[in-house]
Protein backbone atom coordinates (compact mmCIF):
# COMPACT_ATOMS: atom_id res chain seq x y z
CA UNK A 1 0.00 0.00 0.00
CA UNK A 2 1.32 3.23 -0.87
CA UNK A 3 1.29 6.31 1.30
CA UNK A 4 -1.03 9.34 0.56
CA UNK A 5 1.36 12.05 -1.25
CA UNK A 6 1.13 16.01 -0.17
CA UNK A 7 -0.89 17.51 -2.94
CA UNK A 8 1.54 20.25 -4.41
CA UNK A 9 5.07 18.98 -3.22
CA UNK A 10 5.92 18.14 -6.84
CA UNK A 11 6.12 19.59 -10.30
CA UNK A 12 7.38 18.17 -13.70
CA UNK A 13 10.50 19.22 -14.84
CA UNK A 14 10.33 18.84 -18.26
CA UNK A 15 7.19 21.52 -17.90
CA UNK A 16 9.97 23.76 -16.42
CA UNK A 17 10.85 26.77 -19.32
CA UNK A 18 13.11 28.61 -17.23
CA UNK A 19 15.35 28.29 -14.24
CA UNK A 20 16.31 31.09 -11.74
CA UNK A 21 19.72 29.10 -10.93
CA UNK A 22 21.69 25.76 -11.88
CA UNK A 23 23.63 23.78 -9.66
CA UNK A 24 25.16 20.28 -9.39
CA UNK A 25 23.95 19.58 -5.81
CA UNK A 26 20.97 21.67 -4.43
CA UNK A 27 20.95 21.27 -0.31
CA UNK A 28 17.46 22.34 1.56
CA UNK A 29 18.68 24.06 4.70
CA UNK A 30 21.52 25.47 6.33
CA UNK A 31 22.11 23.75 9.60
CA UNK A 32 24.36 21.37 10.82
CA UNK A 33 23.96 18.50 8.46
CA UNK A 34 22.76 21.04 5.69
CA UNK A 35 26.12 22.79 5.85
CA UNK A 36 28.01 20.03 6.33
CA UNK A 37 26.67 18.31 3.64
CA UNK A 38 27.08 21.54 1.53
CA UNK A 39 31.23 21.31 2.36
CA UNK A 40 31.57 18.21 1.51
CA UNK A 41 29.92 18.05 -1.57
CA UNK A 42 31.98 21.10 -2.06
CA UNK A 43 35.05 19.56 -1.04
CA UNK A 44 34.46 16.69 -3.74
CA UNK A 45 34.33 19.15 -6.82
CA UNK A 46 30.51 20.04 -6.83
CA UNK A 47 29.10 23.28 -7.67
CA UNK A 48 27.29 23.66 -4.75
CA UNK A 49 23.52 26.01 -4.14
CA UNK A 50 22.32 25.99 -0.45
CA UNK A 51 18.45 27.35 0.12
CA UNK A 52 17.44 28.29 3.76
CA UNK A 53 14.29 29.58 4.64
CA UNK A 54 15.31 31.96 7.62
CA UNK A 55 17.45 35.09 7.15
CA UNK A 56 20.98 33.20 8.65
CA UNK A 57 22.23 29.38 8.72
CA UNK A 58 22.62 27.40 11.58
CA UNK A 59 19.43 25.79 12.53
CA UNK A 60 18.92 23.40 15.56
CA UNK A 61 22.65 23.13 16.39
CA UNK A 62 23.32 26.68 16.45
CA UNK A 63 20.66 26.48 19.06
CA UNK A 64 22.62 23.66 21.00
CA UNK A 65 25.52 23.06 23.27
CA UNK A 66 26.71 21.18 20.43
CA UNK A 67 27.85 18.61 22.30
CA UNK A 68 29.26 15.60 19.54
CA UNK A 69 28.37 11.96 20.48
CA UNK A 70 31.74 10.15 19.49
CA UNK A 71 34.61 7.42 20.02
CA UNK A 72 35.41 4.15 18.79
CA UNK A 73 39.03 3.23 16.61
CA UNK A 74 40.99 3.33 20.00
CA UNK A 75 39.07 6.44 20.98
CA UNK A 76 38.83 10.02 19.45
CA UNK A 77 42.24 12.14 19.83
CA UNK A 78 40.91 13.93 22.85
CA UNK A 79 39.85 10.75 24.91
CA UNK A 80 43.63 9.18 23.92
CA UNK A 81 44.85 12.77 25.06
CA UNK A 82 43.37 11.72 28.68
CA UNK A 83 44.41 8.06 28.58
CA UNK A 84 41.29 7.03 27.57
CA UNK A 85 40.92 4.07 24.96
CA UNK A 86 37.38 3.53 23.30
CA UNK A 87 37.42 0.39 20.83
CA UNK A 88 34.90 0.33 17.84
CA UNK A 89 33.06 -2.73 19.11
CA UNK A 90 33.15 -0.96 22.79
CA UNK A 91 31.31 1.83 20.94
CA UNK A 92 28.76 -0.19 18.69
CA UNK A 93 28.06 -2.47 22.04
CA UNK A 94 26.59 1.17 24.06
CA UNK A 95 24.95 1.74 20.75
CA UNK A 96 23.44 -0.94 20.15
CA UNK A 97 21.79 -1.65 23.43
CA UNK A 98 20.60 2.35 23.54
CA UNK A 99 18.67 2.38 20.41
CA UNK A 100 17.74 -1.18 21.13
CA UNK A 101 14.62 -2.41 18.29
CA UNK A 102 14.62 1.25 16.53
CA UNK A 103 18.50 1.44 16.15
CA UNK A 104 19.72 1.09 12.23
CA UNK A 105 23.04 -1.57 12.46
CA UNK A 106 24.44 -0.32 9.25
CA UNK A 107 24.87 3.26 10.47
CA UNK A 108 25.79 2.36 13.75
CA UNK A 109 28.84 -0.05 12.76
CA UNK A 110 29.65 2.76 10.10
CA UNK A 111 29.06 5.72 12.78
CA UNK A 112 31.27 3.74 15.20
CA UNK A 113 33.91 3.67 12.87
CA UNK A 114 34.21 7.09 11.42
CA UNK A 115 33.17 8.82 14.48
CA UNK A 116 36.96 9.43 15.90
CA UNK A 117 38.00 10.73 11.95
CA UNK A 118 34.73 12.87 12.38
CA UNK A 119 36.40 14.92 15.65
CA UNK A 120 39.58 14.98 13.18
CA UNK A 121 37.25 16.91 11.06
CA UNK A 122 35.26 19.05 13.74
CA UNK A 123 38.78 20.38 15.19
CA UNK A 124 39.91 20.76 11.10
CA UNK A 125 37.26 23.84 11.19
CA UNK A 126 39.44 25.53 13.63
CA UNK A 127 36.88 24.95 16.97
CA UNK A 128 39.00 24.41 20.17
CA UNK A 129 38.57 21.36 21.62
CA UNK A 130 40.34 21.59 25.20
CA UNK A 131 41.93 18.31 26.64
CA UNK A 132 40.07 18.17 29.58
CA UNK A 133 37.28 16.27 30.65
CA UNK A 134 34.20 17.43 33.29
CA UNK A 135 33.32 14.12 34.63
CA UNK A 136 30.77 14.82 37.52
CA UNK A 137 26.86 14.03 36.54
CA UNK A 138 25.73 17.11 34.58
CA UNK A 139 23.77 18.36 31.49
CA UNK A 140 25.87 20.89 29.76
CA UNK A 141 29.26 21.93 30.97
CA UNK A 142 29.39 25.74 31.89
CA UNK A 143 32.86 25.71 32.29
CA UNK A 144 35.83 24.89 29.79
CA UNK A 145 35.82 21.13 29.64
CA UNK A 146 35.76 19.14 26.30
CA UNK A 147 34.79 16.04 27.24
CA UNK A 148 32.22 14.96 29.46
CA UNK A 149 29.68 11.60 29.59
CA UNK A 150 26.71 12.92 28.32
CA UNK A 151 24.66 9.40 28.07
CA UNK A 152 23.56 5.97 30.16
CA UNK A 153 26.99 4.60 29.84
CA UNK A 154 27.40 4.23 33.43
CA UNK A 155 24.36 3.40 34.23
CA UNK A 156 22.45 -0.90 33.77
CA UNK A 157 22.10 -1.83 31.93
CA UNK A 158 23.92 -0.54 29.63
CA UNK A 159 27.22 -0.95 31.84
CA UNK A 160 26.68 -4.48 31.55
CA UNK A 161 27.09 -4.88 27.59
CA UNK A 162 30.00 -2.03 27.58
CA UNK A 163 32.70 -0.39 29.52
CA UNK A 164 31.68 3.42 30.23
CA UNK A 165 33.53 5.88 28.42
CA UNK A 166 32.38 9.52 28.19
CA UNK A 167 31.48 10.38 24.46
CA UNK A 168 30.37 13.81 24.84
CA UNK A 169 32.62 16.07 23.14
CA UNK A 170 31.81 20.17 23.08
CA UNK A 171 33.71 23.13 21.94
CA UNK A 172 35.52 24.80 24.80
CA UNK A 173 33.97 27.95 25.90
CA UNK A 174 32.82 28.67 29.65
CA UNK A 175 28.86 29.21 29.15
CA UNK A 176 26.71 27.29 26.62
CA UNK A 177 27.56 28.57 23.01
CA UNK A 178 29.06 25.33 21.75
CA UNK A 179 26.45 25.12 19.02
CA UNK A 180 27.44 28.95 17.91
CA UNK A 181 31.21 28.47 17.90
CA UNK A 182 30.70 24.99 15.56
CA UNK A 183 28.10 26.44 13.39
CA UNK A 184 30.39 30.04 13.06
CA UNK A 185 33.76 28.05 11.78
CA UNK A 186 31.64 25.61 9.62
CA UNK A 187 29.48 28.03 7.83
CA UNK A 188 33.20 30.37 7.36
CA UNK A 189 34.15 27.15 5.88
CA UNK A 190 31.32 26.58 3.35
CA UNK A 191 31.81 29.92 2.09
CA UNK A 192 35.26 29.85 1.76
CA UNK A 193 35.29 26.86 -0.22
CA UNK A 194 32.53 29.07 -2.56
CA UNK A 195 29.31 27.71 -2.48
CA UNK A 196 26.21 29.34 -3.07
CA UNK A 197 23.47 30.45 -0.31
CA UNK A 198 20.13 31.92 -0.70
CA UNK A 199 18.47 32.62 2.23
CA UNK A 200 14.88 33.77 3.33
CA UNK A 201 14.23 30.81 0.32
CA UNK A 202 11.97 28.37 1.05
CA UNK A 203 11.81 25.45 -1.04
CA UNK A 204 8.10 24.66 -2.12
CA UNK A 205 7.94 21.84 -4.68
CA UNK A 206 10.62 19.18 -6.15
CA UNK A 207 11.40 19.03 -9.56
CA UNK A 208 11.49 15.27 -11.29
CA UNK A 209 11.61 13.98 -14.31
CA UNK A 210 9.98 11.16 -16.44
CA UNK A 211 11.59 8.74 -15.03
CA UNK A 212 11.17 9.93 -11.89
CA UNK A 213 14.53 10.87 -11.37
CA UNK A 214 14.56 14.19 -9.01
CA UNK A 215 15.86 17.28 -10.90
CA UNK A 216 15.88 20.15 -9.09
CA UNK A 217 13.02 22.54 -6.84
CA UNK A 218 10.58 25.18 -6.71
CA UNK A 219 11.51 27.36 -4.39
CA UNK A 220 9.64 31.02 -2.97
CA UNK A 221 12.27 33.20 -3.47
CA UNK A 222 11.89 37.44 -2.88
CA UNK A 223 8.34 37.02 -3.21
CA UNK A 224 8.82 34.70 -6.69
CA UNK A 225 8.32 31.25 -7.32
CA UNK A 226 11.34 30.32 -9.54
CA UNK A 227 12.53 26.68 -10.28
CA UNK A 228 16.49 25.86 -9.55
CA UNK A 229 17.95 23.03 -11.81
CA UNK A 230 20.43 20.52 -10.10
CA UNK A 231 22.09 18.62 -12.47
CA UNK A 232 23.18 15.84 -9.77
CA UNK A 233 21.21 15.89 -6.68
CA UNK A 234 18.73 17.64 -4.21
CA UNK A 235 19.61 16.62 -0.35
CA UNK A 236 16.81 17.78 2.02
CA UNK A 237 18.56 18.82 5.58
CA UNK A 238 15.40 21.24 7.06
CA UNK A 239 15.33 19.72 10.49
CA UNK A 240 12.80 17.91 11.93
CA UNK A 241 8.82 18.86 12.48
CA UNK A 242 8.61 19.44 16.16
CA UNK A 243 7.41 22.97 15.10
CA UNK A 244 4.80 21.46 13.18
CA UNK A 245 1.59 20.99 15.24
CA UNK A 246 -0.35 19.71 13.18
CA UNK A 247 2.17 16.70 12.26
CA UNK A 248 3.04 16.02 16.04
CA UNK A 249 -0.49 15.74 16.70
CA UNK A 250 -0.92 13.25 13.88
CA UNK A 251 2.24 11.26 14.41
CA UNK A 252 2.48 11.34 17.81
CA UNK A 253 -0.62 12.57 19.48
CA UNK A 254 0.23 11.59 23.15
CA UNK A 255 3.41 13.04 23.32
CA UNK A 256 2.25 15.89 21.26
CA UNK A 257 -0.64 15.94 24.30
CA UNK A 258 2.36 16.73 27.09
CA UNK A 259 5.36 17.79 25.66
CA UNK A 260 7.13 21.14 25.03
CA UNK A 261 8.35 21.53 21.50
CA UNK A 262 12.05 22.49 21.28
CA UNK A 263 14.32 23.81 18.06
CA UNK A 264 13.97 26.43 15.76
CA UNK A 265 11.23 27.92 14.30
CA UNK A 266 11.21 26.38 11.05
CA UNK A 267 11.30 22.94 11.97
CA UNK A 268 8.17 22.49 10.17
CA UNK A 269 8.78 19.25 8.63
CA UNK A 270 9.40 20.79 5.07
CA UNK A 271 12.14 18.15 3.99
CA UNK A 272 10.08 15.57 5.20
CA UNK A 273 6.69 15.96 3.05
CA UNK A 274 8.92 17.02 0.12
CA UNK A 275 10.44 13.50 0.36
CA UNK A 276 7.07 11.47 0.89
CA UNK A 277 6.07 13.53 -2.29
CA UNK A 278 8.78 11.85 -4.59
CA UNK A 279 7.97 8.84 -2.89
CA UNK A 280 10.18 8.34 0.21
CA UNK A 281 9.05 6.77 3.14
CA UNK A 282 9.29 7.73 6.72
CA UNK A 283 9.57 5.90 9.85
CA UNK A 284 9.98 6.42 13.64
CA UNK A 285 7.75 9.29 13.13
CA UNK A 286 5.94 8.28 16.87
CA UNK A 287 9.43 8.80 18.55
CA UNK A 288 10.80 11.48 20.29
CA UNK A 289 13.73 12.69 22.94
CA UNK A 290 12.11 13.86 26.00
CA UNK A 291 13.87 15.69 29.12
CA UNK A 292 13.66 15.56 32.59
CA UNK A 293 16.74 17.30 33.98
CA UNK A 294 16.24 16.01 37.28
CA UNK A 295 19.94 16.94 37.98
CA UNK A 296 22.03 18.90 38.40
CA UNK A 297 22.82 19.01 41.27
CA UNK A 298 23.90 15.62 40.88
CA UNK A 299 23.10 14.59 44.65
CA UNK A 300 19.77 14.67 43.67
CA UNK A 301 20.84 11.29 42.50
CA UNK A 302 21.10 10.06 45.71
CA UNK A 303 17.19 9.77 45.79
CA UNK A 304 14.39 7.90 44.71
CA UNK A 305 11.70 8.15 41.94
CA UNK A 306 8.15 6.66 42.96
CA UNK A 307 4.85 6.66 40.57
CA UNK A 308 1.48 7.26 42.04
CA UNK A 309 1.69 3.99 43.89
CA UNK A 310 4.50 4.64 45.70
CA UNK A 311 6.68 2.48 43.90
CA UNK A 312 10.65 2.77 41.97
CA UNK A 313 10.30 2.61 38.35
CA UNK A 314 13.82 3.25 36.68
CA UNK A 315 17.42 3.49 38.29
CA UNK A 316 17.49 7.19 39.04
CA UNK A 317 21.12 7.46 37.44
CA UNK A 318 20.40 7.38 34.39
CA UNK A 319 20.26 10.15 31.63
CA UNK A 320 17.75 12.82 31.61
CA UNK A 321 15.38 11.47 28.33
CA UNK A 322 15.67 8.00 30.32
CA UNK A 323 14.51 9.73 33.32
CA UNK A 324 11.51 11.29 30.84
CA UNK A 325 10.53 8.60 29.19
CA UNK A 326 10.25 6.07 31.57
CA UNK A 327 8.33 8.75 34.20
CA UNK A 328 6.16 9.76 31.39
CA UNK A 329 4.82 5.52 30.87
CA UNK A 330 4.09 5.96 34.68
CA UNK A 331 0.35 6.21 35.42
CA UNK A 332 -1.25 9.38 34.69
CA UNK A 333 2.37 10.75 34.16
CA UNK A 334 3.06 11.59 37.49
CA UNK A 335 5.72 10.91 39.65
CA UNK A 336 7.82 11.73 42.57
CA UNK A 337 11.53 12.20 44.10
CA UNK A 338 11.96 10.96 47.81
CA UNK A 339 15.18 12.79 49.04
CA UNK A 340 16.61 13.19 52.51
CA UNK A 341 17.73 16.86 53.95
CA UNK A 342 21.21 16.66 53.24
CA UNK A 343 20.29 16.08 49.15
CA UNK A 344 17.61 17.88 48.86
CA UNK A 345 18.24 21.49 46.59
CA UNK A 346 16.03 22.39 43.85
CA UNK A 347 17.23 21.30 40.20
CA UNK A 348 18.89 23.72 38.12
CA UNK A 349 16.45 23.06 35.60
CA UNK A 350 13.39 22.74 36.81
CA UNK A 351 11.38 25.30 38.65
CA UNK A 352 8.98 25.59 40.91
CA UNK A 353 8.82 22.02 41.85
CA UNK A 354 5.80 20.77 44.24
CA UNK A 355 6.75 20.05 47.60
CA UNK A 356 3.88 17.65 48.70
CA UNK A 357 5.26 16.18 52.11
CA UNK A 358 7.73 16.48 54.63
CA UNK A 359 8.90 14.56 58.01
CA UNK A 360 11.45 13.40 60.21
CA UNK A 361 10.76 9.64 59.92
CA UNK A 362 9.57 8.08 56.47
CA UNK A 363 6.63 7.43 58.86
CA UNK A 364 5.57 10.55 59.58
CA UNK A 365 6.75 11.79 55.51
CA UNK A 366 4.41 8.57 54.71
CA UNK A 367 1.47 10.00 56.39
CA UNK A 368 1.26 13.24 54.13
CA UNK A 369 2.12 11.66 51.07
CA UNK A 370 -0.37 10.88 48.23
CA UNK A 371 0.00 6.98 48.11
CA UNK A 372 -1.46 3.58 49.11
CA UNK A 373 -1.50 3.07 52.96
CA UNK A 374 1.73 0.85 53.26
CA UNK A 375 3.36 1.27 50.26
CA UNK A 376 6.26 4.06 50.44
CA UNK A 377 7.09 2.48 53.77
CA UNK A 378 7.40 -0.98 51.72
CA UNK A 379 9.56 0.20 48.76
CA UNK A 380 12.04 2.42 51.53
CA UNK A 381 12.39 -0.54 54.00
CA UNK A 382 13.36 -2.47 51.03
CA UNK A 383 15.56 0.18 48.91
CA UNK A 384 17.24 0.73 52.17
CA UNK A 385 18.15 -2.87 53.30
CA UNK A 386 20.10 -3.29 50.28
CA UNK A 387 21.73 0.45 49.52
CA UNK A 388 23.44 -0.49 53.08
CA UNK A 389 25.12 -3.09 51.08
CA UNK A 390 25.78 -1.03 48.22
CA UNK A 391 23.26 -3.49 46.05
CA UNK A 392 20.03 -2.52 44.17
CA UNK A 393 18.99 -5.77 42.98
CA UNK A 394 15.50 -4.16 41.94
CA UNK A 395 16.65 -1.88 39.64
CA UNK A 396 20.39 -1.87 39.64
CA UNK A 397 20.92 1.90 40.22
CA UNK A 398 24.99 1.90 40.59
CA UNK A 399 26.87 2.01 44.23
CA UNK A 400 27.82 5.31 43.38
CA UNK A 401 24.37 6.74 44.24
CA UNK A 402 23.09 3.83 46.57
CA UNK A 403 22.83 5.69 49.82
CA UNK A 404 19.94 4.37 52.43
CA UNK A 405 17.26 6.90 52.99
CA UNK A 406 17.78 7.22 56.66
CA UNK A 407 19.14 10.67 57.59
CA UNK A 408 15.75 13.06 58.13
CA UNK A 409 14.16 15.16 57.56
CA UNK A 410 12.68 13.88 54.43
CA UNK A 411 11.11 16.30 51.02
CA UNK A 412 8.72 14.20 49.20
CA UNK A 413 8.65 16.51 45.66
CA UNK A 414 5.99 15.81 42.90
CA UNK A 415 5.99 16.14 39.13
CA UNK A 416 4.18 15.44 36.20
CA UNK A 417 4.32 15.72 32.87
CA UNK A 418 1.95 18.20 32.68
CA UNK A 419 3.84 20.60 35.10
CA UNK A 420 7.43 19.99 34.34
CA UNK A 421 8.71 23.28 33.98
CA UNK A 422 11.31 23.86 30.85
CA UNK A 423 13.75 26.14 31.37
CA UNK A 424 14.29 27.21 28.47
CA UNK A 425 10.86 28.27 27.77
CA UNK A 426 10.06 29.95 31.41
CA UNK A 427 5.83 29.74 31.22
CA UNK A 428 5.22 26.90 29.61
CA UNK A 429 4.55 23.11 31.27
CA UNK A 430 5.56 19.74 30.14
CA UNK A 431 9.50 17.83 29.36
CA UNK A 432 10.54 19.31 26.43
CA UNK A 433 10.60 17.36 23.29
CA UNK A 434 12.21 17.44 19.72
CA UNK A 435 11.28 14.72 16.83
CA UNK A 436 13.52 11.55 15.62
CA UNK A 437 11.34 10.31 13.04
CA UNK A 438 11.99 11.33 9.31
CA UNK A 439 12.39 10.14 5.81
CA UNK A 440 14.28 6.64 5.67
CA UNK A 441 17.53 6.80 3.69
CA UNK A 442 20.24 4.33 3.47
CA UNK A 443 23.48 5.59 5.37
CA UNK A 444 25.19 7.46 2.21
CA UNK A 445 21.93 9.58 2.55
CA UNK A 446 19.75 8.21 -0.48
CA UNK A 447 16.13 8.31 0.20
CA UNK A 448 14.43 5.59 0.17
CA UNK A 449 10.63 4.22 -1.06
CA UNK A 450 8.19 2.05 0.14
CA UNK A 451 10.46 -0.78 -1.96
CA UNK A 452 13.44 -0.34 -0.52
CA UNK A 453 14.52 1.54 -3.34
CA UNK A 454 16.82 5.08 -3.58
CA UNK A 455 14.79 7.73 -4.83
CA UNK A 456 17.60 9.02 -8.07
CA UNK A 457 19.02 12.26 -7.30
CA UNK A 458 17.30 12.74 -3.26
CA UNK A 459 19.32 12.56 -0.65
CA UNK A 460 18.40 13.93 3.03
CA UNK A 461 20.54 13.99 6.49
CA UNK A 462 19.74 15.28 10.17
CA UNK A 463 16.50 15.87 11.74
CA UNK A 464 14.57 15.40 8.07
CA UNK A 465 15.53 11.77 8.13
CA UNK A 466 15.48 9.00 10.63
CA UNK A 467 19.37 8.66 11.36
CA UNK A 468 21.12 7.59 14.65
CA UNK A 469 19.27 8.58 17.41
CA UNK A 470 15.51 6.99 17.09
CA UNK A 471 14.23 6.97 20.71
CA UNK A 472 14.32 8.65 24.53
CA UNK A 473 14.78 5.13 26.30
CA UNK A 474 18.47 5.14 25.21
CA UNK A 475 19.34 9.20 23.81
CA UNK A 476 22.86 10.45 24.44
CA UNK A 477 23.53 13.84 24.57
CA UNK A 478 25.52 14.64 21.05
CA UNK A 479 23.75 12.35 19.26
CA UNK A 480 21.81 14.05 17.31
CA UNK A 481 24.24 17.06 16.49
CA UNK A 482 27.22 13.64 15.63
CA UNK A 483 24.51 12.30 13.15
CA UNK A 484 23.95 15.12 11.86
CA UNK A 485 26.89 16.36 10.65
CA UNK A 486 28.15 12.79 10.08
CA UNK A 487 25.56 11.60 7.57
CA UNK A 488 25.46 15.47 6.57
CA UNK A 489 28.66 15.00 5.30
CA UNK A 490 28.00 11.53 3.76
CA UNK A 491 24.99 12.04 2.00
CA UNK A 492 27.41 15.39 0.73
CA UNK A 493 29.92 13.43 -0.37
CA UNK A 494 27.14 10.54 -2.23
CA UNK A 495 25.19 13.39 -3.86
CA UNK A 496 28.29 14.92 -5.35
CA UNK A 497 29.11 12.02 -7.07
CA UNK A 498 25.55 11.21 -8.57
CA UNK A 499 24.96 11.72 -11.91
CA UNK A 500 21.77 12.12 -14.23
CA UNK A 501 21.16 8.73 -16.30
Amino acid sequence: MSQQLPPGKIRSFESVDDFFASTDVLVCGYGGAGASAALEAASHGARVLVVERASAGGGSTAMSSCEMYLGGSGGTALQKALGLEDSTENMIAYLTEALGEYGDAEKIRIYAEGAAAHFDWAESLGVSYKRAAFLERTVVPLTDESLLYTGNEKAHPFNKVATPIPRGHVPSKEGDEGGKIFMDALMQHVVDAGVDILHDTRVTALLTDKQGRVRGAMVRHENRDVAIRAERAVILTTGGFVMNEAMTRRYMPEVHSYAVPYGNTYDMGDGIVLGMAAGGITINMEQAFLSFPLYPPAKLTYGILLNELGQRYINEDTYLARLAWYSCQQPRKRFYLLVQNEDFEPSDYLERPRLVATGNTIAELAAEAPFPEGALEQTVNYFNSHAATGKDPLLHKTAEWLKPLTEGPFALVEYSAEEMRAVIMPGTAGPLMFTLGGLQTRPSGEVLNIDGEAIPGLFAAGRASAGLPRTAQGYASGMSVGDATFFGRLAGRSAASARCE
